[in-house]
């Protein structure tokens, strides 16, 4: 590493030189690998080791084994829809090849993630001669876990730029921005090319070589989308659920992946536990009260606990919700957020057939009603506060 610190010392562009995006570039890398040599200009209030980049780092280690699942499932259920596997122990059947087969189609998302992502963060930088941020190390990962393998790169593309530009850029940069990012990239792909983020066929990649063909009654719609059309008799075991061998959006199938991300992030103190935890209560207590009311069998009786385990939930409970910049930073507002994300999640999944996940609009709500969470908290702190000295 250090050949490598000198070697990148050595070519150090001016930062006042003709080519102000070469020496934008150069600090980005420099800073990714290397402790930075500036210091801070102003007065430093805070001195800590665990700065934003080592920060991003923990989260996107945390996404990690989101990532490898979600390749292997990409392969597993392709082979499952070409009948290439079956029977009872399929799962284990050609593990590599599965695995190699999701990773040619998850990484080239990854890739047009980062690369158009970190192109708009690299242009700003230049632009406003500020150094770049490192806030899009963890979006660059959730865009393409987030998404279905059948979306077409030039559409990641676009609804990223999109999505950085609108979503964070025009706010003021990391930090900054009212929504999460990752998550108005989805919004605008949903809403833009809705036949591409919904339906049946996007979920698993059904492009079939020469001589195949898929095998008969293939499904390759969600879960809940099968809960829709057929009521709890239509979706998977609730340890099916869990493990996450079902259609679905990369990354967001297996509880137990985002279960070991989410160790990670308590364990670190990067995820805020009390959003996860009343988030899964406010799911829970909304799924419960619609067992009350729904008909045997229907898409209203599903359990609540295994609601919980279905499509994006856990996902954006443990990755989405407890994004630092856009929830909610009082301790009392957390979990007030949690909650109201909780409820608002399976109330537009149940209460909409057409729109049978209800995760993202969730979330994107919850980063709207944030700021006016806090400010009630604070305000009701200030109010006791005056009251104890009046009575003092």
């Amino acid at each position: 590493m250090k050949a490598l610190q000198r070697l990148m010392e050595k070519t150090k562009p001016k930062k006042d030189g003709k080519f102000p995006l070469l020496y934008t570039i150069w600090d980005g890398t420099y800073t990714f690998f290397f402790v930075p040599g500036h210091t801070n200009k102003n007065g430093v209030h805070i001195r800590d080791s665990v700065d934003l980049k080592r920060t991003m780092i923990v989260v996107v280690m945390a996404l990690i084994p989101c990532l490898l699942f979600g390749m292997y499932n990409v392969g597993h259920q392709h082979f499952l829809a070409t009948g290439l596997v079956s029977g009872a122990n399929h799962v284990c059947d050609m593990f590599m090849d599965k695995f190699l087969f999701g990773a040619m189609k998850v990484l080239p998302l990854v890739i047009v993630s980062y690369a158009a992502g970190l192109g708009v963060e690299f242009i700003f930088a230049t632009v406003k001669k500020h150094a770049i941020h490192e806030g899009f190390l963890v979006t660059g990962m959730l865009i393409p876990l987030i998404m279905p393998v059948g979306i077409p790169l030039w559409m990641v593309a676009v609804a990223t730029i999109f999505a950085v530009v609108v979503g964070k850029e025009v706010f003021g940069g990391t930090g900054m921005n009212v929504l999460n990012v990752a998550l108005v990239t989805r919004a605008f792909l949903f809403f833009a090319y809705p036949t591409k983020m919904s339906g049946n066929q996007v979920w698993v990649d059904t492009n079939l070589e020469s001589g195949q063909q898929l095998v008969d009654g293939f499904s390759g719609a969600t879960p809940l989308g099968n809960a829709v059309e057929g009521g709890v008799d239509a979706i998977p075991s609730l340890m099916d659920s869990i493990i996450g061998f079902i259609p679905g959006s990369i990354g967001e199938t297996s509880v137990i992946a985002i279960g070991l991300g989410a160790l990670l992030l308590v364990a670190s103190g990067i995820g805020s536990l009390r959003i996860m935890l009343s988030m899964f209560v406010g799911g829970f207590l909304m799924g419960w009260i619609f067992n009350q009311v729904g008909e045997p069998g229907s898409y209203l009786a599903v359990p609540a606990l295994h609601q919980l385990m279905l499509g994006g939930f856990a996902f954006g409970a443990v990755f989405m919700a407890t994004d630092p910049v856009t929830a909610a930073q009082t301790s009392k507002g957390k979990i007030v957020y949690g909650i109201l994300i909780g409820i608002l999640a399976i109330l537009i999944r149940v209460a909409n057939p057409a729109y049978p996940e209800g995760v993202m609009l969730a979330i994107l709500i919850g980063n709207v009603c944030a700021p006016l969470i806090d400010h009630v908290v604070v305000n009701g702190n200030i109010k006791k506060r005056l009251k104890r000295v009046k009575t003092a």
